[in-house]
Order: C-alpha cells, then sequence, then structure tokens
C-alpha cells in the first residue's frame, strides 16, 4: 500500500479557522484514501495538546505547540521530524509533501521522496504584494526547494511565476489543480436572495476586499436594494491592527448611506458555505493575486455566477463570459459593471451557472484529480 505523508499545521480542527492548504489535504487525502492509499498528516496543533486522531481514513498527528523565544519553529521542525521517523517506522512512508517553505529543516530518510506542492509561497507573494522578500523566509524557502525531490503546481500561473525567484534544480515539474469537494458543493434549491453579493476568503488587502468595498458604492446607486456579505477572518497589520476596523474607518464612511448595505460576517464553518453561496445572486472574488483559489471552483459548483480576478490564474479556472466573468480586481469601476451585468441579465446568468458548474466538475473534480497525484506519486516512487 502507497503511504503518503502531508506535512501542515492547517488540517481542519472544529472551532478553529484554517486556511486553504488545509481544505486541499482533506479532500485529497479523503479521495486517496479511497483509492487504497494510507495518508498520514503531521502538524503543529492548534493547541497546547498532542493529539492523534482517525478522519475519514486518515491518520491525524497534531504535536504539542511549543513556545520558546528564538527557538520555537527549531523545536517544533525537531518534533515534526521526530514523527516522521517513528510514523515511517510502523508504516513506511513513500512521499513527504508539504508547502514550499516546508523541507528547510526535516530530516531527510532514504527511499523517501520529498514533494512541494506550489500553493504559493514566500516569494510568490512578495511579488504580488509589492514588497522585498524576508532574508530569513527567502532562505528556508530556497533550502528547501534545494531538498525537494519533485514539484506540483497547482497552476501553470503560480509554478511560472515561482520560477522567476527560485530553481527547480531540473527536478520534475508537474501541474495538477487542486480538488474540490464536489460532495458538499452541489445545487440544493435554495431561495437566491435578490441583488445579493458574497465574498468569501481572509478579509485583506490582496483578495480584493477594498475595491469589493468601493464598488458597492457605484452598484448601491444602481440598485439601492443591494446587498454585501463578506464572510472570512480578518487581517492584521505587523503592528496588530485590523484590517476590517481600517475598511470602517477610512473606507465606508466614503459609501455614505450604502454603508449600510455592507456586512462583515466573520469566519464561517467550511460546512456551511454551500447555502451561502447558493443563496446570492452573485460570488465575487476580485483577488490581486491568488495560486488557483478554492472559493471560485466552489460556487462554480453551486451553479453560481462567479466574478473572479483576470490576473493570475483567473483565465485557468474561468472561461470568461461562458462559465464566469472575469474582472480587473484593481477597478472598483469595472468590478460593479460585472456585478451590475449579472443583476440585469438573470437569464443569462443562469446558463452561465449552468456551465460553470459542468466546467468545474470536469477541472476539479476529486476523483480526476486524485487519480492525476497517484500516477505522478507511482512515477516518482518507480525513480531511482
Amino acid at each position: 500500500m502507497m503511504h503518503i505523508c502531508f506535512l501542515t499545521n492547517e488540517f481542519p480542527k472544529s472551532g478553529f479557522p484554517h486556511g486553504g492548504i488545509g481544505s486541499f489535504v482533506k479532500t485529497l487525502g479523503t479521495h486517496l484514501v479511497q483509492r487504497g492509499v494510507r495518508v498520514s498528516v503531521i502538524g503543529i496543533n492548534y493547541t497546547d495538546d498532542y493529539e492523534e486522531s482517525e478522519v475519514e481514513g486518515m491518520h491525524i498527528y497534531r504535536l504539542k505547540k511549543v513556545k520558546v523565544k528564538g527557538l520555537t519553529w527549531w523545536l517544533h521542525q525537531s518534533a515534526i521530524s521526530k514523527k516522521i521517523k517513528e510514523v515511517h517506522q510502523q508504516h513506511p512512508i513513500d512521499i513527504v509533501e508539504t508547502a514550499e517553505l516546508g523541507l528547510a529543516f526535516i530530516n531527510k530518510m532514504n527511499n523517501v521522496k520529498y514533494v512541494i506542492r506550489l500553493h504559493g509561497g514566500h516569494h510568490f507573494f512578495s511579488e504580488a504584494e509589492n514588497r522585498k522578500p524576508s532574508l530569513w523566509k527567502g532562505f528556508q524557502e530556497k533550502r528547501s526547494f534545494a531538498r525537494a525531490d519533485a514539484f506540483i503546481a497547482v497552476s501553470n500561473y503560480v509554478k511560472s511565476h515561482t520560477e522567476k525567484y527560485l530553481s527547480y534544480h531540473d527536478k520534475k515539474v508537474t501541474i495538477i489543480s487542486s480538488p474540490v469537494n464536489t460532495d458538499l458543493f452541489k445545487p440544493m434549491s435554495a431561495e437566491i436572495v435578490p441583488e445579493s453579493i458574497i465574498f468569501v476568503g481572509t478579509v485583506c488587502e490582496k483578495k480584493g476586499v477594498r475595491q469589493l468595498v468601493q464598488a458597492f458604492a457605484i452598484i448601491e446607486k444602481a440598485h439601492p436594494s443591494a446587498t454585501l456579505k463578506i464572510y472570512g477572518r480578518d487581517w492584521h497589520y505587523p503592528d496588530g491592527s485590523s484590517y476590517i476596523a481600517m475598511l470602517r474607518e477610512k473606507v465606508l464612511p466614503a459609501l455614505g448611506e450604502a454603508a449600510a448595505g455592507v456586512n462583515f460576517m466573520g469566519n464561517i464553518a467550511h460546512e456551511e458555505l454551500p447555502i451561502q453561496y447558493e443563496s446570492a445572486t452573485v460570488c465575487v472574488f476580485p483577488s490581486h493575486m491568488e495560486t488557483q483559489g478554492l472559493v471560485a471552483p466552489e460556487a462554480m459548483l453551486m451553479e453560481k455566477v462567479v466574478v473572479f480576478t483576470k490576473l493570475g490564474p483567473g483565465p485557468e479556472a474561468i472561461d470568461d463570459g461562458k462559465t464566469g466573468l472575469l474582472c480587473n480586481p484593481l477597478s472598483p469601476e469595472d468590478i460593479a459593471e460585472k456585478i451590475i451585468w449579472v443583476f440585469r441579465n438573470p437569464d443569462k446568468s443562469t446558463e452561465i451557472g449552468k456551465q460553470a458548474r459542468t466546467a468545474a466538475l470536469n477541472k476539479f473534480s476529486p476523483d480526476r484529480i486524485s487519480a492525476l497525484n497517484i500516477s505522478f506519486y507511482e512515477e516518482l516512487i518507480r525513480r531511482k
């Protein structure tokens, strides 16, 4: 039996917010198990306790969090290496997979292959945010890449932009989209709230939230009953201040009365997303930068019209005008124009939504993507 070990601290846990990597590992891991693969997940716990559990056939090891100034990162990496070795001794591991920085200080073992999946690393997002990479994280990422045996990119965009800064060292690189949970995200005939807009994601600048809020001022003038619900965890600046607080203090006042239609809903459980997507008139994700993005295909699977970014991998996910709409995420005017079009073209929007689901099933189906991953893993294992 093939044994894949994923390294992530983000595997979903009830009561704690998690990122896209956690959702990815859970979705892919579940389908790998269904195909006869043993899956282990090792990472640092959300709490100070050590926990082991089995989730849908996957073996989850959450290591105790420690805090020692200046040494926390080293103690965590040492604990992860120790647990990998322990698991390997009980059930030999074939592949260890992690994100961009994950192999920097892990102790490697003979006869185990090490894979980095490009979800968007430090150099990638430094470019997106127009800032210089930090020397420390940049060093870690370069060291991690040098120690990998192969790479999987979740989009052609993340592959090409990452290699502007980091070398793949002539190792194999393949492109496999992240899967979306097609069992969870499927139409359920929920009642649609007229002229309602939904955003889901971390509430931060690079997700285009500020431009979306500014676009709402334009939308509300044309459609006074429009509403915007923003779901997701708040982002904080280096000084600890809140991004949502900044929007409320500096952006919302410029909307005047329209500000009453903007609602910050806070974080939402992944299982509750389908009903929120389906009840919206349009789902809008005007990201400045994405590696692939999971929310767009999730909403597409709900037969919704998605307004997605035309930057980055947007055109890889959506055929503009056929399976969704692409916008300039830096332009509130363009975002507003696309949303207003959806409001005013319900029949065409319904057709786009149906085509969106078909396209998302074809591209992001877990069955298809788990098969592609297994083929890649098997090829890598066969190499000496």
